[in-house]
């Protein structure tokens, strides 16, 4: 497939701004195109919506291991437009260019001061930028895992991630694209992607890193008050609740229960203080399909019915205040 470079703006675009040695910040797609062109391979790249994080920061460093000292790592920071309803908090969600810079530096940095790798790009463009047109007119069908659990909260959230996913692989052209599998819906979604619409790269998911006390990290853990940080817990308990039930069932020497695993996370979640409750599932880590009969993932299919996976998904989602927070954890499903 040709890759054709669609600027809005007929006037020149400047060159690309370094920010350190070996670093770039490119901020058209011009920009982009010229530290690529002058980039060594291989190259990963890492799509983030900023307000970066040690999370972030755990996929920037899988990131260089795998391209190693001579590579590119690429890191794009982009809040979409698209992937926000008109009631969530597109406007007030956290940003800070500058912050994030520096941070990137102080992960890649070695003790000698060099940077790890050969090149690391930041491209942090502006919506008009990655949709020259507005609303783009041709759209990606994120499909029927999209339709369950935060699909049914956040109907057209999906559509606007794979739109945007896309559109970065085109324009960065990576061996690698990591992300995290605290979105683990998100990953499952982009994996199908990759795989129906044969893009040339590898997915790489990275582990869910979380604070000393269990909670998992979100840019939106800046909304949460100290008491409301303090309730947000409630997740993490509440996971842990379903790792223990499943144990328990593996220590009696059957299979693990779906349904009860389930019942044990939601019933801790629900007893916390201060949370609202979204949803408690145990699903099909790749298909989303329902493993504990709840109506909450996709029907399971005929074939997969007469056996269990060896793993499952619990996923959480719950309110704390006015931010919406969510979390999972990979649960053993063999005897």
């Amino acid at each position: 497939m040709g890759h054709v470079s669609t600027e809005s703006a007929p006037t020149p675009v400047p060159a690309p701004r370094s920010t350190g040695a070996a670093t770039v910040l490119a901020r058209s797609r011009a920009d982009l195109a010229s530290a690529l062109a002058e980039s060594p391979d291989p190259r990963a790249v890492v799509m983030t919506m900023g307000a970066l994080h040690e999370g972030h920061f755990d996929l920037v460093r899988e990131a260089a291991r795998r391209v190693g000292p001579t590579g590119t790592v690429a890191v794009t920071i982009f809040v979409n437009p698209l992937q926000f309803a008109p009631t969530e908090d597109l406007d007030s969600y956290p940003r800070d260019l500058e912050g994030d810079l520096a941070g990137l530096a102080r992960t890649l940095t070695g003790a000698d001061g060099s940077l790890g790798v050969g090149r690391l790009i930041v491209f942090a463009p502006t919506p008009e930028v990655i949709y020259p047109a507005g609303q783009p007119a041709v759209r990606i069908d994120p499909g029927p895992i999209a339709t369950v659990l935060e699909g049914r909260t956040r109907p057209t959230h999906f559509a606007g991630v794979c739109q945007v996913v896309l559109t970065l692989m085109h324009l960065t052209m990576p061996r690698w694209a990591l992300f995290g599998r605290k979105d683990a819906q998100q990953l499952a979604i982009i994996e199908s992607m990759v795989r129906d619409l044969a893009v040339p790269l590898e997915i790489v998911p990275v582990d869910i890193r979380r604070e000393s006390d269990g909670l998992a990290m979100s840019s939106r853990n800046a909304y949460l008050s100290p008491e409301q940080r303090r309730q947000a817990l409630a997740l993490s308990r509440a996971l842990h609740a379903g790792r223990d039930a499943a144990a328990q069932g593996a220590g009696s020497g059957t299979r693990p229960d779906p349904a009860a695993i389930r019942r044990a996370a939601l019933a801790s979640l629900e007893a916390a203080d201060g949370v609202e409750v979204d949803y408690v599932a145990l699903v099909a880590p790749d298909s989303f399909e329902d493993l504990a009969g709840a109506g909450l993932g996709l029907p399971r299919r005929e074939s997969a019915r007469e056996g269990l996976p060896s793993v499952g998904l619990l996923a959480v989602a719950a309110r704390v205040g006015t931010t919406r927070l969510i979390d999972n954890a990979l649960i053993d499903l063999r005897p």
